[in-house]
């Protein structure tokens, strides 16, 4: 027998949007980047004023939300496991007298695998995709009143932002730091990757709606925002003036809000590092000197395979430029091992231009095909045990440079922000500059400012120092 989802009672779309009084258990599941976590945090906003709230575990929820991500192997697979799971769930819930709850399906899987989600779990009551999730609401209306599923996946003509709450999310634990999504989308179409199908286009966020949201941010206590785009130094907004902005030119706008003090964006294409960005870099100081720029592959038989649009030199030139306008800047990247047709010799160009290079830190994978890119369907798929050996080789450089760059802290004097407390009393801790935890001694009152610690112990991936000075600044 097929029963109806307890949904709350919701008037017509066309009505005001009600506050439900008694209080809803939320609990969001997260998987993938910083824009999945951006997301989720904004997908609990839209659903406050339904009565919505937090909860930690999935059994004390009334609505569960996945938020998936199609980057890796098996991903969809991985959705089905965990739906099994909440079912489970549900049906203790309603064996014990509790109300049914609402499963929901968001982001790229949900995008990418809609029908296919409604078909193998019917049980699922909403299927959204990372373009959409503004019409939660409506959609939990639609579903109230039909009784069924509810899918949402196309690409809508106006831009999520433009409908969302105005109140900052508080995305973490002080709400120190946070991310915020200016730009969405991509196309550069990789022969790997699934971003072009699941995001669509390159779209971005006007200027005027992204300072309002970082005003906020740094008016509910907010001291470093990370600028979030799949192709975030693509960034084209709206100036109000008729133009459009560069990031760059973001940047010097949210550099004058008061209280940001630190200023990052991710994820970048060496294609789009232009020279308005290199002098960002080297004039602004809320900007840190930290960038995180993936290249993928040393090879340029491999990256034209790609369909990258730059050569290895290419990108040398680039990381040359940016580290001549700022000398401390240190660099983070992204590889693939494996993609198909990738020989010893592409190999050994990618181990070169790491070493050419230095990273301070990497995200390192094997080639996995996706369902629908153009490399899925190229011969000379590379045999699985290559791709591990290679990406065995790569980890260990990389962990050889990331290793040698966090003993180079030691001796240095570093800028914190002080974010928590530490594990042990009286320590507390924070990030660099580099994104690196520090862990130090000092009174609680400092959580929330940027002080100088002198670095004196690396470990495995923490730093320890001592306070040198407090700031009077609380950015």
């Amino acid at each position: 027998m097929t029963t109806t989802p307890n949904f709350p009672a919701m008037p017509a779309s066309s009505d005001p949007m009600p506050t439900v009084q008694a209080p809803r258990g939320l609990h969001v599941i997260t998987w993938g980047c910083q824009m999945n976590v951006y997301d989720s945090a904004r997908m609990a906003d839209v659903l406050r004023p339904l009565g919505y709230g937090p909860v930690e575990r999935p059994e004390d929820a009334d609505m569960v939300i996945l938020n998936t991500c199609h980057i890796r192997e098996r991903a969809t697979e991985k959705v089905f496991s965990e739906l099994g799971r909440l079912r489970k769930i549900r049906d203790e819930r309603i064996g014990n007298g509790q109300d049914r709850t609402i499963i929901a399906v968001a982001g790229c899987v949900a995008q990418a695998e809609g029908e296919v989600i409604l078909s193998r779990a019917p049980y699922v009551d909403l299927v959204l995709g990372p373009q959409t999730y503004h019409k939660l609401p409506e959609m939990v209306a639609r579903a109230a009143r039909a009784g069924g599923a509810v899918i949402e996946t196309d690409f809508p003509v106006e831009q999520k932002f433009d409908f969302l709450p105005t109140d900052a999310a508080p995305q973490t634990q002080g709400n120190l730091t946070a991310f915020l999504t200016i730009q969405e989308g991509c196309d550069k179409f990789c022969s790997f990757c699934v971003v072009p199908y699941t995001r669509g286009a390159e779209t971005s966020r006007p200027v005027a709606s992204v300072l309002a949201e970082a005003r906020r941010m740094a008016e509910s206590g907010v001291r470093e925002i990370t600028l979030l785009g799949q192709n975030v130094n693509a960034y084209h907004g709206d100036d109000g003036e008729g133009g459009s902005a560069t990031l760059a030119g973001l940047v010097e706008q949210l550099a004058q809000i008061p209280g940001l003090g630190r200023i990052r964006y991710m994820t970048s294409h060496p294609r789009d590092v232009d020279q308005s960005l290199i002098d960002a870099h080297r004039d602004n100081p809320a900007l840190m000197p930290f960038l995180h720029l993936p290249v993928q592959s040393g090879s340029d038989r491999i990256l034209k395979a790609m369909n990258r649009g730059h050569t290895a030199d290419e990108y040398r030139e680039s990381v040359r430029k940016l580290r001549e306008a700022r000398p401390d800047l240190a660099l983070s990247s992204d590889f693939i091992v494996g993609h198909p047709g990738e020989t010893e010799e592409d190999f050994e160009a990618t181990m070169q231009l790491v070493r050419d290079i230095g990273f301070a830190m990497a995200y390192s994978f094997k080639y996995s095909p996706r369902p629908g890119t153009p490399a899925a369907g190229q011969p000379m798929q590379v045999p699985e045990d290559v791709k591990d050996r290679r990406l065995a080789e790569l980890q260990a450089l990389l962990r050889e440079q990331q290793d040698a760059f966090n003993a180079d802290m030691v001796g240095t004097v570093q800028e914190i922000l002080v974010t928590n407390r530490g594990r042990k009393p009286g320590q507390i801790a924070g990030r660099s500059p580099y994104l690196q935890p520090v862990h130090f001694d000092g009174p609680d009152h400092l959580i929330g400012s940027t002080v100088k610690v002198a670095i004196t112990t690396r470990r495995t991936n923490s730093l320890g120092g001592t306070l040198i000075r407090e700031t009077a600044s609380a950015c």
